[in-house]
């Protein structure tokens, strides 16, 4: 079932490519994780004085039960390569939480202190 999705461009035009590739990361990530309550998406491009180009930020807020996954990430000149990194990121995170689910983090032994033997 697919999962509330809000997209929202700041400071530039909509883009139904960027739009249907966010869409196409989203469905990845819930194959990673199917408990995903929603997940909002915010593209923009950060007001810079005096530099040439655009920035581009992406910002992923996913909440699922008990958890939120924030992920950012920033690209001078692609727009396409910071939705990459951000669903990049945010799939890091996710597979992180879904480890830690099912009990496949490896748990440090606590150190002992040794203590001398008094004769």
């Amino acid at each position: 079932m697919p999962i509330p999705l809000l997209i929202t461009f700041r400071d530039m035009a909509h883009s139904t490519a960027l739009e249907t590739r966010i869409q196409e990361k989203v469905a990845k990530l819930e194959t990673v994780c199917a408990d995903l309550a929603n997940c909002e998406v915010t593209i923009e491009i950060p007001h810079r004085h005096k530099h040439q180009g655009h920035g581009f930020n992406v910002r992923i807020d996913a909440k699922l039960p008990g958890k939120e996954v924030v992920a950012e990430a920033s690209h001078d000149d692609d727009v396409y390569v910071a939705v990459r990194d951000a669903f990049g990121a945010a799939r890091r995170q996710l597979e992180e939480i879904m480890r830690i689910r099912r009990g496949q983090v490896k748990k440090h032994e606590t150190s002992r202190q040794i203590t001398k033997d008094e004769p």
